[in-house]
């Protein structure tokens, strides 16, 4: 991975978590509920906030996969030095003769 991926994600689910928590009723914000909407009037606890890390975690990782994959499709294999010897020939910047003795070089 990048140098940079690690603590983009972490910062990004830092700021999903504090949004998230931020926005948590106290213990007396029912919003017309008994129980607060969460449960018990704690907050929203494992099954909100956590639950909501989990899957923005997942999803961001799998776009960081999908990322990477697109990015390492469009790179050419590299060539060894008798393919570009070969292509040096085929273009016409060397002659048979010079093509011959580099091959023989390059081959012991």
């Amino acid at each position: 991975m990048r140098h940079w991926t690690i603590p983009a994600l972490a910062g990004g689910l830092i700021t999903v978590a504090g949004a998230a928590w931020a926005d948590t009723p106290g213990p007396g914000d029912y919003y017309g509920h008994m129980m607060g909407g969460y449960g018990f009037g704690y907050g929203p606890g494992f099954f909100g906030v956590g639950m909501m890390i989990l899957f923005w975690a997942i999803l961001i990782g799998a776009a960081v996969l999908v990322a990477r994959w697109l990015m390492g499709r469009d790179r050419k294999p590299s060539n060894n030095a008798l393919d570009i010897l070969k292509e040096r020939l085929a273009r016409g910047e060397i002659d048979p003769a010079e093509y011959e003795t580099r091959k023989k070089a390059l081959e012991s």
